[in-house]
Formats: C-alpha cells, sequence, structure tokens
C-alpha cells in the first residue's frame, strides 16, 4: 500500500529500511524521501516504523548437521 503518495513509497519500503536498521522518521526521511514534501504521510509512516521495529524476529531454526 502506499503511504507517501508524493514519493510513491509503500509500506514495504518502509518495513525493509526499519529490518536495514532505519529505527526514527529523521533517518527514514534521509533514507527514502518519506515526509520530505507535504508531511501527510509522517504520522503513518512513523507507526508503521515502530510496529516493524516492536515486532518479535523470527527465531532461527536449527539444523543439525552429522558430525
Amino acid at each position: 500500500m502506499y503511504i507517501c503518495l508524493c514519493k510513491a513509497i509503500t509500506d514495504k519500503q518502509i518495513r525493509r529500511a526499519a529490518a536495514d536498521g532505519v529505527d526514527n522518521l529523521y533517518e527514514l526521511r534521509q533514507t527514502l524521501g518519506v515526509a520530505s514534501v507535504c508531511g501527510t504521510c509522517a504520522d503513518m509512516a512513523n507507526a508503521i516504523l515502530q510496529e516493524t521495529n516492536s515486532a518479535p524476529t523470527k527465531p532461527t531454526l536449527y539444523t543439525p548437521t552429522a558430525a
């Protein structure tokens, strides 16, 4: 879904940026340009960013190998 119409930024791009280490709106603006034109998307972009950063990470599946 498009979050920032001015820059055509989607929620997936925001989630990917969060996975790459972006953890605040300022960094998101520097990285993707979100909320840099009209600013209407700032609240939604920040909410997605916070939701993604607070989500538990997937556990790593342990697969034993022959010794």
